[in-house]
């Protein structure tokens, strides 16, 4: 495989450690609008393993330069969902198959926003993905821990362990906790306001796809490995999109623990407007209040040092079980911060996250997952990915629970 990762932030760097660590891909570039931050991660790999490259990752033009200048044959976009559209496109026009980890951005409905879904993640995608088929390109989008991960609990779950299932319910939380700041997000925070923000999204095989406000139903989530329980809010994300696509199942939710504080931060900020996107002149400057927002908040890429704790993606599945009794069961994998800063040298949030798709992208190079067209996680097998987290020393595990909740 001759890889070409655009995005070189605390996720581009740490797909491009693994990728290192492995033997499958023969040429690795690594791009990125600031080609010094690009130099950075590939000079952690030492020696002549990959090369950087400029971009800007919005503009087609020199999206499709870059690609055909490396002769990439698969590009793994690493950048805010923001920049989804550019590449993924791109890929298609140039002939290359694709890997994201977060869809495009969806759009909420303009007169009843609570209550009924606009244009959903990932919709400008899944339109388009019979020019993807006809050209037997694959476009793998959601590929992350989650989505991603949660997708292919999912897939296992109905394959190996229920005969039906009630709800697919990921349920993500954190015990994390970081020296020196009163408010320091551990992941991208304009990705983080933009899916926390935005109106969450259920679906019901009844009622189909409906939204709620943002933070709505709390409800305890027992997590495991000693992190306890954790007050988890629905969220907007992508598995509500992706899982009943190929997971016969009667509701799929996403909920997010939080925290009372994480939540009272991004409510303030949407009030007075600094959520926003849209360019607002500032001394004769335009600039988007939430780049401000970015800018004045410290690189989670660089928070390992101060950082402790564990982070947990898990998908929570009901229903009966394969001896026809009722089984509630939890997929997860955790990972201790020390551990990814100890082995990798790079935090569990956003280690976890990159370490899926290079999972995705081994099976893909070895022709273990194939399939042409826009695809999530969960219409791969799960087994062989599974297994291979496990090779790479990572493993994930089940709990059983005798009530739901």
């Amino acid at each position: 495989m001759n890889l070409l990762i655009v995005g070189a932030g605390g996720v581009g760097s740490a797909i491009a450690t693994i990728v290192a660590s492995r033997g499958f891909v023969d040429r690795l570039t690594v791009a990125d609008i600031d080609q010094v931050r690009a130099q950075t991660a590939v000079d952690r790999l030492g020696g002549d393993r990959a090369q950087s490259m400029g971009v800007d990752a919005s503009d087609r033009g020199q999206l499709a330069a870059l690609i055909e200048s490396t002769g990439a044959d698969f590009v793994l976009n690493a950048c805010d969902p923001r920049f989804n559209p550019p590449i993924f496109e791109t890929c298609l026009a140039t002939g290359r198959n694709y890997l994201d980890m977060a869809l495009t951005l969806s759009r909420p409905h303009p007169d009843r926003p609570h209550e009924q879904p606009g244009i959903k993640l990932g919709d400008e995608q899944f339109d388009v993905s019979s020019d993807w088929e006809a050209k037997g390109l694959l476009a793998l989008v959601g590929m992350g821990a989650d989505p991603g991960l949660s997708d292919v609990f999912a897939r296992y779950a109905a394959d190996h362990l229920f005969t039906t299932i009630d709800e697919v319910a990921v349920r993500d939380g954190a015990d994390l906790v970081i020296e020196g700041y009163a408010f320091a997000p551990t992941f991208s925070i304009w990705t983080t306001i933009e899916e926390c923000l935005n109106p969450p999204l259920i679906w019901e095989r009844e009622r189909g796809f409906y939204t709620t406000p943002p933070f709505s139903e709390p409800e305890v989530f027992e997590f495991p490995q000693g992190i306890g329980p954790i007050e988890c809010v629905n969220v907007e994300h992508e598995e509500v999109v992706l899982v009943p696509r190929h997971i016969d199942c009667n509701r799929v939710t996403f909920k997010f623990g939080l925290g009372s504080e994480f939540i009272e931060v991004l409510s303030v900020l949407h009030k007075v407007g600094l959520d926003g996107t849209e360019p607002v002149a500032v001394k004769g400057v335009a600039v988007a209040p939430r780049d401000v927002v970015a800018a004045a908040l410290p690189d989670p890429a660089r928070l390992g040092d101060r950082m402790s704790g564990r982070t947990c993606v898990g998908t929570y599945v009901t229903g009966t079980g394969l001896e026809g009794k009722p089984r509630f069961t939890y997929l997860y994998h955790c990972l201790d911060n020390a551990e990814s800063m100890g082995r990798w040298g790079h935090q569990a949030v956003v280690f976890q996250t990159a370490l899926n798709p290079v999972v995705a992208l081994e099976l893909i190079a070895e022709g273990t997952w194939t399939g042409a067209g826009v695809l999530g996680p969960e219409a791969m097998d799960a087994v062989p990915f599974l297994d291979r987290l496990n090779d790479y020393g990572f493993p994930w595990a089940i709990e059983e629970r005798t009530v739901t909740g």
